[in-house]
């Protein structure tokens, strides 16, 4: 398992810059801190940001593309209406953040730290999320469409009212979750009574 609470280390600093609607296209940023810096409507495609900090980073209607945040972690920044599509965001770790209307197409957000997020309403599509800590994490009318959940931390999740149709629930254990009125498919129905320890024939 991951190390999700450590910051990896940076080497130079990018602090109140305003990035506001710059394209990044295939560019790369290692251990690099941001700042107090302005993305709004930024757009990235194939960049690249490795073992970087982002603190208090407005990320609001951004749009990334076949992007990378590896192993990044992210400190009250606001992610109102970013959409990431077939975007590498593995072992990366979430605190103290926004996250209305966010929307996420593809892509790998294994091994990310969202615990006690505040997730309600945003949409994750075909997203691979293996061992995930989603634990606490406010997830009311959320979707996960088709995500690979296996393995995710799902403690005191809050599912109430979500779509959770098409993905792997084999980590869920409705006891330990609020799954009160969430939409499943009846194969995922029958993975969540064998949880319970019922026998399905």
């Amino acid at each position: 398992m991951v190390e999700r609470r450590r910051s990896p280390s940076t080497e130079t600093t990018v602090r109140g810059e305003d990035w506001y609607g710059r394209e990044l296209d295939g560019e790369t940023f290692d251990r690099v801190a941001f700042i107090d810096v302005d993305m709004t409507e930024l757009t990235s495609t194939n960049a690249v940001f490795t073992d970087c900090t982002f603190l208090n980073v407005r990320f609001n209607v951004s749009v990334h593309t076949d992007s990378a945040f590896v192993n990044c972690t992210f400190r009250g920044c606001n992610f109102f209406d970013a959409s990431f599509t077939r975007t590498k965001m593995q072992g990366s770790v979430f605190d103290r953040c926004d996250f209305d209307l966010l929307k996420v197409d593809g892509g790998n957000w294994s091994f990310i730290g969202m615990p006690g997020a505040k997730l309600n309403g945003v949409t994750f599509a075909g997203v691979r999320m293996r061992e995930a800590d989603l634990s606490r994490a406010q997830c009311v009318a959320t979707t996960f469409a088709g995500c690979d959940l296996s393995g995710a931390w799902l403690r005191e999740t809050d599912f109430a009212q979500a779509d959770l149709r098409g993905s792997d629930l084999s980590a869920l254990n409705p006891l330990q979750a609020n799954v009160q009125d969430a939409r499943v498919t009846p194969e995922q129905a029958a993975v969540l009574v064998a949880a319970l320890g019922f026998v399905v024939d």
